[in-house]
């Protein structure tokens, strides 16, 4: 055989090993351009669909919670803590707070709602008696079917192990693990205070609080003034018996222009749902479209090194109104 003819067929075999390997991977390529925000990604979404089936212990509206949704929440430039209020009365008329109080995992969540710092800029100083409650909070929603199920699916996927000590330590370092939000000052913030709490940044802009019973909570003591749902059509146009709101609010004489919350669903069901966001990706802000009941959502996750910046959901639009 020629030398030409044996670099024809080097050029012909080495041709049909790319094409082969294009092949294997095309499926990957099709799922980050799920990951991207370029349509609904069907499987995220059958496991979400999973945990919400199991989350027992969600309120249900009308009957463990009623909100007040009034008027829609006008405009507000950046930087101005000048809002018209669209709501005269608070958000949350009635909430049963002896299932709050009855519950584990609630009643360990509401525990943590006094152990942060406010601004950022103010290192945190965490007690022993902190320490021991963020580890009861971890412990109850460990043994609920929704965190079993998300724990399962992480193994499957090659993102958590199989020990559930060892997955409760990951989950210690995503969500309390304290880092350097503010670069001026000490350790200042983690993933719980923003998400679940709030922050400011530096007593001037609210940051977070992307969580309904905090959200109550604040409400009830006078220190959050609802002022209106956010939307921009019929599409995302909420009722009372919605489980995800955008939402303008006041807190502590600062305007958050829009905010985003799931509503009734359990502190099992969010840390889940955001935790199987951030480990499935990377990315340093991941936007992924999910399709979750009735609401097609998008999830926006942050990432602070190996712990979450932030998370929130996000209304696109709900089955039970006309598209």
């Amino acid at each position: 055989m020629s030398q030409q003819a044996i670099c024809g067929s080097q050029v012909k075999s080495a041709a049909s090993r790319v094409q082969r390997l294009l092949v294997r991977v095309q499926p990957d390529l099709s799922d980050m351009k799920e990951w991207c925000g370029q349509g609904t990604n069907q499987e995220l979404s059958d496991v979400l669909n999973e945990l919400w089936k199991l989350d027992v212990n969600r309120m249900k509206p009308g009957k463990d919670y009623k909100i007040n949704l009034q008027g829609k929440a006008g405009f507000v430039s950046e930087g101005s803590n000048n809002a018209r209020d669209s709501a005269r009365a608070p958000l949350f008329s009635y909430v049963n707070e002896n299932k709050l109080k009855s519950v584990d995992t609630y009643a360990h969540f509401i525990n943590l709602l006094d152990n942060y710092e406010m601004s950022t800029g103010v290192a945190e100083q965490v007690t022993k008696e902190e320490l021991q409650e963020n580890n009861l909070f971890l412990d109850a929603i460990l043994k609920t079917e929704v965190m079993k199920c998300a724990h399962r699916y992480l193994v499957r996927k090659g993102r958590a192990q199989s020990d559930p000590a060892q997955f409760k330590r990951q989950l210690y370092d995503i969500w309390f693990k304290l880092y350097r939000r503010d670069k001026s000052g000490g350790e200042d913030s983690c993933g719980f205070e923003h998400v679940f709490v709030g922050e400011t940044k530096h007593g001037k802009e609210i940051m977070g609080l992307h969580n309904w019973v905090q959200f109550y909570h604040q409400e009830k003591h006078n220190h959050v003034d609802y002022k209106g749902y956010k939307a921009r059509n019929n599409k995302d146009t909420p009722d009372e018996d919605d489980h995800v709101l955008n939402l303008q609010f006041s807190w502590n004489g600062l305007v958050k222009p829009v905010g985003s919350c799931f509503i009734g669903v359990s502190p099992e069901f969010e840390v889940a749902l955001f935790t199987i966001v951030f480990l499935l990706s990377d990315e340093r802000v991941t936007n992924v479209k999910v399709k979750v009941d009735e609401y097609l959502l998008e999830i926006v996750v942050y990432r602070f090194g190996y712990s979450i910046g932030t998370s929130y959901p996000k209304m696109i639009s709900s089955n039970n109104r006309d598209f």
